[in-house]
């Protein structure tokens, strides 16, 4: 933690009961933007004075304009002697668009609510003193926990080099995905499968392993209506460009952005097919590992290069393995159906090596709901540590 922010947090105002109203609702707008708005986090912003909304305001689609700027527009004039409620300390830097710390003290707002500092070393406090240093009064920390969870992906880019992984597993009640012959469709009702396309619709990318690929055939879109413009990039893990040139990950490549991770070191007639195609091969320099696959640790960090905040998996059992070997799954999203399929069905994940208890990865559960006579389970990594 810097020690601008160390000052700012120790010399700050308490919030107030309004303060926490208002500000979760600029939370809840800020959740508009997840899934659209990579590289940039998703930020909600309200202005308001005497008890009056005179502008609201969340990240556009591609991450500009920026909230602040989107909810100055709406007040106009009457932003002089507001009172903003934002989720992430404004930027105060110059990027594709000036500070929105500079927007606001133009504005003439009086007081800025925050809900927590942003890690990007260009700001990281030094918005939050560029308002204080204008007469701007700020007050710190107001739905921290909350805030953070909502941008957790881009806190994870920052921080830790890597994106945000949510595996998703659509299970009978004693996590099988498949009979042993490989179906699978459909295990889930359509309200929960619904949750799935909503679940796709809030990431940014939607990874896969080449056997869930092979197998499903998947468009990996979402097709809720209203939200199908909201479709993540597609991503195969395919070390041996096994993936059907039928598939629909490769015949809709050209309409959805789509990348595989490949060795690169197979056909290049094959390879030069995919790219036609659309699709764009991700070729790992010297990251294979020891059994000749690809280093998953590189994929996290390519992923968060290429800009990618929150990547959603869907499977398969294999992929999923190895990442909760490497710890690199941070929330599940359980879908349970009211069905038991036996030892020989496919398991939500193949073995990973554990021996002892301590070894699991643990996992909190956030919050589960009813789906028609499915139950989704969400949960959040217990050890993850990005504040």
């Amino acid at each position: 933690m810097s020690r601008i922010w160390e000052h700012i947090k120790n010399n700050s105002p308490k919030a107030s009961v309004n303060d926490e109203a208002y500000m979760n609702a600029a939370l809840s707008l800020a959740q508009r933007g997840l899934g659209n708005v990579w590289p940039n986090p998703a930020v909600g912003c309200i202005l308001v004075k005497d008890d009056i909304v005179l502008g609201r305001g969340w990240t556009q689609p591609g991450g500009r304009p920026h909230a602040e700027t989107e909810a100055l527009g709406r007040a106009g004039d009457h932003a002089k002697g507001a009172t903003a409620y934002v989720t992430l300390e404004p930027c105060s830097h110059h990027g594709q668009t000036p500070p929105c710390a500079d927007a606001l003290i133009k504005a003439g707002v009086t007081r800025v609510v925050i809900a927590v500092e942003d890690p990007d070393p260009r700001v990281s406090g030094n918005g939050i003193k560029m308002l204080k240093d204008a007469g701007i009064d700020v007050t710190l920390n107001v739905c921290r926990e909350k805030a953070i969870e909502i941008n957790e992906g881009f806190f994870l880019k920052v921080l830790k080099n890597r994106p945000m992984f949510t595996m998703k597993m659509a299970t009978t009640l004693d996590g099988r995905i498949a009979v042993h012959t490989g179906e699978s469709q459909w295990i889930t009702e359509a309200p929960t499968r619904l949750q799935g396309h909503l679940l796709r619709a809030t990431h940014d990318a939607i990874m896969v392993g080449i056997g869930t690929a092979t197998e499903d055939n998947p468009r990996l879109t979402c097709r809720l209506p209203g939200l199908e413009e909201h479709s993540p990039v597609r991503i195969v893990v395919d070390r041996r460009m096994r993936l059907p040139l039928t598939n629909h990950l490769v015949t809709q490549a050209h309409e959805i952005p789509t990348w595989m991770i490949t060795l690169g070191d197979q056909d290049d007639i094959r390879a030069e097919a995919y790219q036609e195609a659309g699709i764009e091969l991700i070729i790992p320099p010297d990251a294979t590992g020891a059994d000749g696959g690809i280093t998953l640790s590189w994929v996290a960090e390519e992923l968060a290069n290429r800009g990618l905040t929150r990547v959603l998996v869907e499977g398969g059992s294999h992929l999923a393995a190895a990442m909760l070997r490497r710890k690199l799954i941070d929330r599940l999203s359980w879908m349970r159906a009211p069905r038991i399929m036996g030892h020989d069905g496919i398991p939500v994940t193949q073995a990973f090596g554990v021996d002892h208890l301590e070894e699991t990865p643990f996992f909190d559960r956030t919050y589960s709901f009813a789906s028609g006579d499915d139950v989704v389970e969400v949960y959040r990594r217990r050890d993850l540590d990005i504040a």
